[in-house]
């Protein structure tokens, strides 16, 4: 058997209630816009009694300390954190990417709360608006699912 065919991503719908938590960017707002606006309709089909907030926040650099805040309050069930970074002439976008990254990911380890990354480094404004306003490959519809997921699991552990 081949290792592809023994894990299969599971797409559940959940009538419990969840919590969810977005923090947006509203830098480059039309493309981040896409990805909450996909990102909300998918929740609410995954989880028709959850609760949805939004949190924006002026650019990608400020989404970790929120993060942090709402972490801390272990509120949420998950929560997302989406901003969109193109990159320029220098190389600011990579460094800025990879610093809110390293961030978020040392804020759910060390609160124990799940965060969704969907903070996208992107070459140009092509790949915004295929991964943030279009249905084929849309990340904020992609971390919805890694949401519910997530939540479901730890629902799951904690439980046990």
């Amino acid at each position: 058997m081949a290792v592809s065919n023994l894990i299969q991503p599971r797409s559940r719908v959940f009538a419990g209630k969840r919590t969810f938590t977005i923090v947006a960017s509203q830098f480059n707002a039309p493309y981040v816009q896409g990805l909450v606006n996909h990102l909300t309709e998918e929740l609410r089909r995954l989880a028709p009694h959850g609760a949805i907030t939004l949190h924006q926040v002026p650019g990608a650099f400020e989404i970790p300390v929120v993060v942090r805040e709402l972490a801390t309050k272990k509120k949420a069930d998950a929560i997302i954190a989406m901003a969109v970074i193109l990159k320029g002439r220098t190389n600011h976008a990579e460094h800025l990417g990879r610093s809110v990254t390293d961030a978020l990911q040392r804020i759910a380890v060390d609160h124990g709360v799940p965060v969704i990354n969907t903070v996208l480094c992107l070459d140009n404004e092509t790949q915004a608006r295929e991964r943030c306003l279009q249905d084929k490959i849309n990340r904020g519809t992609e971390a919805a699912r890694a949401a519910v997921e997530i939540a479901s699991v730890m629902s799951e552990l904690r439980r046990k």
